[in-house]
């Protein structure tokens, strides 16, 4: 699916980007993250802090969604823009909002 697809599914954009996502990972844990998400994925989140966009950068994560409300960092939103990761964010949970991935066809 293309990133600014996510868009559509209620998930607010504040830093575009273009590419595709093929998978999705959920978790706050950032070693984890690094660990187990796979390239090319929507990583779902509450965590807002730069590190994010690092890991993301490290892991080929492609997008970012912050969940439950939270906001982003404003050092956050320009190191991503720096390293082209698109940021969303939703106030859905994390649960609620991988159901929603996972019903449109992200695994």
């Amino acid at each position: 699916m293309k990133i600014s697809e996510l868009e559509s599914f209620g998930f607010e954009c504040l830093v575009p980007a273009e590419g595709e996502v093929f998978h999705g990972y959920v978790g706050d844990l950032l070693s984890e993250v690094m660990a187990h998400a796979e390239s090319e994925s929507v990583w779902l989140t509450v965590q807002s802090h730069v590190n994010i966009v690092a890991v993301a950068v490290v892991t080929g994560i492609k997008a970012i969604i912050l969940c439950g409300g939270c906001k982003y960092d404003s050092e956050t939103l320009k190191k991503a823009k720096e390293e082209k990761i698109a940021l969303f964010r939703t106030k859905m949970n994390s649960f609620k909002s991988a159901g929603k991935l996972y019903q449109i066809g992200l695994r």
